[in-house]
């Protein structure tokens, strides 16, 4: 798995490719809460690059998306592949998730 982060004002962007799987799922969860207990409270991640994205990663995003919510920011996915977008869409979580198909709407929603 690769990260990738920009800010864009207040707004950090996460870009994240290849797996998120029982591997490397702790990683980003690390990563994410981090850089949201460093006063990050609105993220994007986009996950364009995401070959594959398993229920460990799934389960990270929702730990994610919680701590920002109690923080009073929120997390928002931005152009999922296929794949991650199948994902998302079979675990119903695209009913929690604001989901934007480019990373520029994203970044703009907030």
């Amino acid at each position: 798995m690769r990260l990738q982060r920009s800010s864009h004002g207040n707004i950090l962007v996460v870009e994240a490719g290849g797996a998120i799987d029982s591997a490397s799922a702790e990683q980003l969860g690390s990563f994410l809460q981090y850089e949201i207990d460093a006063g990050k409270r609105y993220l994007v991640l986009d996950l364009q690059g995401v070959d594959k994205l398993g229920q460990d990663g799934l389960w990270e995003m929702v730990t994610a998306l919680k701590h920002a919510r109690r923080s009073r920011g929120d997390l928002r996915l931005s152009q999922p592949s296929d794949r991650a977008r199948e994902a998302i869409e079979m675990s119903g979580l695209d009913q929690i998730f604001r989901i934007y198909e480019s990373q520029a709407d994203a970044v703009a929603s907030y």
